[in-house]
C-alpha cells in the first residue's frame, strides 16, 4: 500500500527500475477507461443531454484538476469571509467525502473551527444540499466546496486551483497521474488560481500561466500563497511561530498533498526531527494515537494540520504538546480583479433588497 509521497514518486518517474516501470505501464492501461468515462460524462453535460440544475442564488464553485490537497480549504475560508463581509448570507455546500453517516467530515470540521457562524451543508446530492441551504439557511450565496467535476449543479462562477507542486498531475489522468480529468476541462472555468505560487520562480509561474491560458483563454489568472500564520491547539489557544525557535519538532499529516505541508514547515521550522504521513482523510484510531505518542518522543512539540487536529481533538501526544498550523491565504497576483468578479457575480444575481 503506497502512501501519498510513494505514489507520487512512482507516477512521476522518480522511482526507477523494472518493476516501477512495469507498474506505471499497468496504471496507464487503467487510465484510459477512466479518462474515456470522464470525457463521455463531460460531453453529455456540454451537449445538454445531462441536466444541469440552476439555483435561484449565485453558486460559486471552488475546485481543482488534480487529486489531493491544492489549498481549497483556505480559499473557501477566504472566499466565505469576503462574501460575508459584503453583508451576504453565505452557506457552504459539499459532498462530505469520508464522513461517517450523520457526521461531518474533516474539511467541514476545519471550516467550522474557522467560520463558526457559517452553515455548512454536507450532502452527496449537492443539488438537494443547495436547495436546503437556500430554504433552511436563507443563503444568498452558495460556496460549492470541491465542485469543479460536479457538473449536475449549475454555477455562476467556477474557480479552479492549480497546485504549484504538480499543476498538471504529471500529465496523466488518475491512476497513472493525479489529474481528475483531462486538462482540456479547464476551459469551463472563469478563474484559474495557482496555489502555493511562492514555491516557484516567476519564470516557472509564467510558463504555467501560458499553458493555462491556452486551455482557458478568457479566464482570470490569480496567484496565491499559503503562508504559516500561527499555531492553534484543540483548546483554542494560540502560539506565535516565533515560539518554535530552537524547538525539536515532530510533524505529521493526513492530507492529499503532504509535500505542500512539508514545504510550509521547512519555510519556518529550524529542526524537524520527525516526519510521518497518513492517507488523505485518515480516521485516527486509538492505536494511531498510541503509535504517534511513541513516535514523537524526543521532540519538544508535535505539529499537524488543522484538518488532522479536528479529528484527534487532543492537546498532547504522549505528554508532548500537539499544535496545528494555521494557514493564511495571501494573493500574489490578481486579488483586486478577483474581488471585482466576485462583486459582479453577487450583485447582478441578488436583488438589491436582499443584499441589505
Amino acid at each position: 500500500m503506497f502512501n501519498s509521497t510513494q505514489f507520487r514518486d512512482l507516477i512521476s518517474g522518480r522511482q526507477r527500475g523494472i518493476w516501477p516501470a512495469c507498474l506505471r505501464g499497468v496504471l496507464l492501461l487503467i487510465e484510459w477507461p477512466y479518462r474515456w468515462v470522464m470525457e463521455c460524462r463531460n460531453r453529455r453535460y456540454d451537449q445538454g443531454r445531462s441536466k444541469i440544475h440552476a439555483m435561484e442564488v449565485p453558486v460559486i464553485s471552488v475546485g481543482n484538476l488534480t487529486l489531493g490537497g491544492t489549498g481549497k480549504t483556505p480559499l473557501v475560508e477566504w472566499l466565505t469571509q469576503f462574501l460575508t463581509d459584503q453583508d451576504l448570507r453565505v452557506a457552504i455546500v459539499s459532498r462530505g467525502y469520508g464522513a461517517d453517516l450523520g457526521q461531518k467530515n474533516d474539511e467541514a470540521q476545519e471550516l467550522e473551527l474557522a467560520l463558526p457562524t457559517v452553515p455548512h451543508i454536507q450532502n452527496r446530492d449537492r443539488v438537494a444540499g443547495s436547495r436546503q441551504a437556500i430554504g433552511e439557511e436563507k443563503a444568498q450565496v452558495i460556496v460549492l466546496d470541491d465542485g469543479f467535476q460536479h457538473r449536475r449543479l449549475g454555477r455562476d462562477l467556477d474557480i479552479t486551483l492549480l497546485d504549484a507542486t504538480e499543476p498538471w498531475g504529471f500529465n496523466h489522468v488518475f491512476p497513472r497521474g493525479t489529474l481528475r480529468e483531462p486538462p482540456a476541462g479547464l476551459a469551463r472555468c472563469q478563474v484559474v488560481m495557482l496555489s502555493r505560487a511562492s514555491m516557484l520562480e516567476p519564470a516557472a509561474r509564467h510558463a504555467i500561466q501560458q499553458q493555462a491560458a491556452s486551455l482557458a483563454p478568457t479566464a482570470l489568472w490569480c496567484e496565491v500563497d499559503h503562508g504559516p500564520e500561527k499555531l492553534i491547539n484543540s483548546e483554542g489557544q494560540e502560539m506565535p511561530l516565533a515560539a518554535l525557535s530552537g524547538k525539536r519538532i515532530a510533524a505529521f499529516c493526513g492530507i492529499g498533498n503532504p509535500e505542500g505541508f512539508r514545504y510550509t514547515l521547512d519555510s519556518f521550522s529550524e529542526e524537524l526531527v520527525r516526519w510521518r504521513e497518513f492517507p488523505d482523510h485518515h480516521a485516527y484510531t486509538q492505536q494511531d494515537t498510541v503509535s504517534l505518542s511513541n513516535w514523537a518522543q524526543g521532540a519538544n512539540l508535535v505539529i499537524c494540520t488543522r484538518k488532522d487536529l479536528v479529528k484527534l481533538r487532543r492537546s498532547d501526544l504522549g505528554g508532548i504538546p500537539l499544535w496545528a498550523l494555521s494557514i493564511r491565504l495571501a494573493f500574489l497576483d490578481g486579488e483586486e480583479l478577483f474581488k471585482t468578479v466576485l462583486r459582479q457575480v453577487t450583485q447582478t444575481q441578488i436583488p438589491k433588497s436582499e443584499c441589505q
